[in-house]
């Protein structure tokens, strides 16, 4: 059993550069089959979820080069076919990402219900009403999903009840060839959706208002491949920034651009960190203690869920008490059990948890229920007393690359462990 080992109470400083997006390099990946040739993408992270998304395409006919650890060479000239292993997308829900592309190309997509982290049941209902209204006929079969397009794709206005990232991504890249314009309001806003559109467009394709709640797609015949790089992962990003915060030591962070944390950063400031920002990243620093804070969680540009447990776990150590509110995962909050075993005081109400602050934490066995909360343990065991070992770590290997080494760079005494399992 491979585990993580922290030994709290060591000094950070220096520099860490963070990877390509997690959530941005799987859908350009999966968006590489709309355009059959050799394309490039640069700033790939290193990560387990990077190498699924491979075996998919490998799958389905792709032949992927890698050129250096960031860069690949994906050509889809051969993707001749258009199901889904399940073996592959029960481990990582993003692999849905290549529904959107298999109904451009071939009209037609078979794609098992998807997995990944248990953290809520993350239904793909919103991508199949939308590609429905693109024309899009669903059949459903042993655990698959089965999509046709009997008539063709044709453009439409699409309105998503809730401002989901997948299934914008999903319906953008079904449009993109779809006769006539297709216009998706309550789109999501992330920064990773801006980065989809911008490599789309250097596709060839002719997408409008990425970034914003209205995103029009006049669909073309064909699209081209291209050289893209990833944009740097601002969730990454702010895992460190957290990190700083929490130990209270000085550190840059840089590789991502500090607007796309946007509301992240002034969370920041309020709970008493100091950041100097540039164009490349930020220092961050905290000359006093950590004050409490109300947050909730909502699609971008409000506060990511996707930093719920890493500011969660910084406020368990706050002069006072805070609210979080986790508006988009049910299940969010699991990991604060294990948190409760380290000391903290944490009461959970329905989708609230109250977190009274303590003065310090206390090493302890832990186990990541997911991949945010696995490195909001080690981060809590970077300041606990004693040691702090973290289990199920194939979690925080989903979405952090060379995440012990760039934690000893820092000077944290982190290391991973291959431990016996017990026989019981």
């Amino acid at each position: 059993m491979e585990v993580i080992r922290v030994e709290g109470g060591h000094r950070l400083e220096g520099e860490v550069r963070v990877a390509g997006a997690k959530n941005s390099a799987l859908k350009l990946m999966a968006a590489t089959i709309l355009a059959p040739g050799p394309n490039l993408l640069t700033n790939v992270p290193d990560i387990s979820d990077v190498h699924i998304m491979g075996k998919v395409l490998k799958r389905l006919g792709a032949r992927i080069e890698v050129q250096g650890k960031h860069e690949l060479l994906i050509d889809t000239t051969d993707v001749d076919k258009w199901e889904t292993p399940y073996e592959l997308v029960v481990k990582m829900r993003a692999s849905t990402a290549v529904m959107g592309p298999l109904i451009t190309r071939f009209g037609r997509a078979i794609v098992a219900m998807p997995g990944g982290c248990q953290i809520g049941e993350r239904k793909i209902d919103m991508h199949i009403l939308g590609l429905e209204a693109l024309g899009v006929k669903f059949d459903y079969d042993h655990g698959n999903i089965h999509a046709t397009t009997p008539d063709g794709l044709t453009g439409t206005d699409v309105t998503l009840e809730f401002a989901s990232v997948g299934a914008t991504e999903n319906l953008m890249m079904a449009a993109v060839c779809a006769k006539g314009t297709t216009t998706i309001d309550n789109a999501a806003r992330e920064p990773e959706i801006v980065d989809l559109a911008n490599m789309l467009n250097e596709m060839g394709a002719k997408v409008r208002g990425a970034g914003s709640p209205l995103i029009q797609i006049e669909g073309v015949e064909k699209l081209h491949p291209v050289e893209h790089t990833v944009v740097g992962d601002r969730i990454e990003a702010g895992s460190f920034i957290a990190m700083g915060g929490m130990t209270g030591d000085t550190i840059r962070v840089c590789g991502f651009k500090p607007r796309n944390l946007g509301l992240v950063i002034r969370k920041f400031q309020q709970i008493g960190l100091e950041l100097k920002e540039d164009s490349d990243g930020v220092v961050v620093s905290r000359p006093g203690e950590l004050h409490p804070v109300d947050i909730q969680t909502l699609p971008f540009p409000g506060f990511p869920t996707d930093m719920q447990p890493q500011v969660t776990a910084m406020l368990t150590l706050a002069n006072g008490s805070s609210i979080v509110t986790e508006n988009v995962f049910e299940n969010r909050f699991v990991f604060c059990g294990e948190m409760l075993r380290m000391g903290a005081d944490i009461t959970i109400e329905g989708h609230h948890a109250i977190i009274h602050g303590v003065k310090g934490l206390s090493g302890a066995p832990v186990a990541a229920p997911d991949l945010r909360a696995g490195a909001a343990l080690v981060m809590s065991g970077l300041v606990a007393d004693g040691y702090t070992t973290v289990s199920n770590i194939h979690y925080i290997d989903r979405g952090y690359e060379d995440f012990v080494q760039k934690l000893t760079g820092l000077g944290a005494h982190v290391e991973r462990l291959d431990l016996p399992e017990d026989d019981d």
